[in-house]
């Protein structure tokens, strides 16, 4: 079984937050050549915008990833997940795309999360 659940219930009255796709640059502007890092850095980034709201990585109920190779296997990038998530599963939906905005790019993860 993967690392998602089929259906998450928001519960109402519940605040969200919607974040934008985030892409594999880090703070100093740079981007890793391999799938394996660059799934690293964008889950760092998602974390860094949740902690900025005070929320956990567990409060993730949607995430969308999209790929543009699977060089390494797409295992590389359930590693980043379990990594940065842990045990926590959200729906999830994984695309490959022929590619991103920046050709460098390989993979680009946007999220839906409750805030505390």
């Amino acid at each position: 079984m993967g690392r998602y659940t089929h259906a998450v219930e928001v519960p109402a009255g519940q605040r969200m937050v919607f974040l934008s796709g985030q892409v594999p640059v880090a703070l100093d502007g740079t981007v890793a050549d391999t799938l394996a890092g660059q799934a690293d850095q964008v889950y760092a980034n998602i974390t860094a915008i949740l902690a900025s709201l005070g929320a956990l990585p567990s409060s993730i109920v949607k995430l969308t990833t999209f790929l543009t190779e699977d060089d390494d296997g797409t295992d590389c990038v359930r590693q980043a997940r379990a990594k940065y998530l842990g045990e926590h599963r959200p729906a999830s939906t994984a695309v490959f795309v022929s590619r991103l905005v920046d050709p460098s790019w390989k993979i680009e993860i946007d999220a839906v999360a409750l805030l505390p």
